[in-house]
């Protein structure tokens, strides 16, 4: 016999307390042992146990990982002009649209410049338009000897460069116009505006200075990692055929929140990176969430849930009926004889209350829940009817943890049930005859 057979052996222990008349009590121990397994007493019925059927059934598959929110886009609102802010045109933390101006630097010296670009741009034009007309002037002279090809040269080098000279002041004066436009800081996208960081009256110093920053959290991702080992038995599973993986991987994402209640929206899975990081063993993975209500924040830590993947004809078990060995894992079975049987498992993940049994059991095993501790290999049980009503909790035929006919005689002051009185002996019936004839002596 197993030693873990001796530990769920059944035992069958009696007591009986003799007290005697002169308040001397002597205490009798009677105790006999019955190890599982063995024959119960005559007459007595086997012990009753509660088993499951182990059928097999798809059964859905979930990973959880810990997560952080990130914004679907975050941006760094920068000024493109170095100048003084005059106004800033937004609440911080309030959602701002595309192409909403956010701040107003000092347009004076850009309007300056403008003007000063336009300036040169007509000058430029006046310069072209005189080198073309004396490059015409010429043109027919050449023809009749009264001037050089040298002159003529001359004039058409001076018109190119004329109009070299226009084009660089066009550009100053598209420049100057852009200044203009750029001294009115817009949002570049929809979301978010974060804090700002600088106030009225700063002199910006142009994109090297961060003016504020924008968020966009509808959608938003969910990034998390998935440890290298996971990933390996996740595979070698599928490879098996004992799990099956979403298409291409696309598992649907929900997420709970630190304080544990469920966010409504479900996601998907957008993003899992071909490396695994150095530093911390796991492959980076961003799911995309809907978040209209923006319930959702970036940097909030979230419990992320996968889900999607299934397990066919999987075998579960109540966790409470897989007990441990020297051997590994096992569980009793009933067998056609209704007898118990040990039976040594491979387990693989939870199920919820239940484990799945990669390999030891068939469909239909009656697998014991429920009575382990009553039982051992071999020994003979009674099925319990899962349908039967249940007693009462004091037992059943038993009124307040009393059996009816018992003698629970107590005084009248709470005292402690009396002892049954001793059964009197010949010996003692003719001793108490004796002593009562015995005169007394004063």
């Amino acid at each position: 016999m197993d030693w873990h057979d001796l530990l769920l052996s059944k035992h069958s222990c009696a007591r009986v307390l003799v007290a005697a008349s002169a308040g001397v009590a002597v205490s009798i121990l009677v105790s006999g042992c019955n190890p599982a397994g063995s024959q119960p007493f005559p007459g007595m019925p086997p012990p009753e146990v509660t088993v499951v059927t182990v059928q097999p059934k798809n059964e859905a598959v979930s990973f959880e990982y810990t997560g952080q929110l990130a914004g679907y886009r975050e941006v760094e609102v920068r000024a493109r002009v170095s100048g003084i802010l005059l106004k800033r045109n937004f609440a911080e933390g309030s959602t701002v649209a595309k192409g909403q101006s956010m701040y107003d630097i000092d347009p004076v010296p850009f309007e300056s410049a403008l003007a000063r670009a336009d300036a040169d741009f007509a000058g430029a034009e006046a310069r072209l338009a005189q080198a073309r007309r004396n490059a015409e002037r010429l043109k027919p002279l050449i023809a009749s000897k009264a001037a050089s090809q040298k002159d003529l040269d001359d004039a058409v080098s001076a018109e190119q460069i004329a109009e070299a000279d226009m084009k660089a002041a066009r550009a100053r004066l598209n420049d100057a116009k852009l200044n203009i436009v750029y001294t009115k800081v817009e949002a570049p996208i929809a979301g978010v505006a974060g804090r700002s960081q600088r106030s009225e009256g700063t002199l910006v110093s142009g994109p090297e200075v961060l003016l504020t920053s924008i968020v966009q959290v509808d959608p938003i991702y969910v990034n998390f990692g998935i440890p290298e080992a996971e990933q390996l038995k996740l595979q070698r599973e599928a490879d098996s055929g004992r799990l099956v993986l979403p298409r291409d991987r696309k598992f649907l994402v929900s997420v709970r929140m630190a304080d544990g209640s469920a966010y409504p929206r479900v996601g998907r899975m957008s993003f899992s990176d071909v490396r695994v990081s150095e530093r911390t063993g796991t492959t980076d993975t961003r799911a995309e969430l809907p978040n209209p209500e923006a319930r959702l924040r970036p940097g909030q830590f979230v419990r992320v849930t996968l889900s999607g993947a299934n397990r066919p004809n999987a075998m579960l078990v109540p966790q409470r009926a897989v007990l441990e060995g020297p051997k590994g894992k096992f569980v009793y079975i009933v067998n056609a004889e209704s007898k118990v049987e040990s039976r040594p498992v491979e387990v693989g993940e939870w199920a919820g209350d239940a484990w799945v049994i990669n390999n030891g059991l068939a469909a239909g095993d009656k697998v014991v829940v429920d009575g382990v501790m009553k039982i051992g290999p071999g020994a003979p049980v009674r099925i319990a009817d899962p349908n039967a009503p249940k007693g009462p909790p004091g037992g059943s035929g038993v009124k307040g943890g009393v059996k009816p006919g018992a003698d629970s005689a107590a005084d009248s002051k709470g005292g402690a049930p009396a002892a049954p009185a001793a059964p009197k002996t010949d010996a003692a019936k003719s001793d108490g005859k004796s002593a009562a004839a015995a005169p007394s002596k004063s």
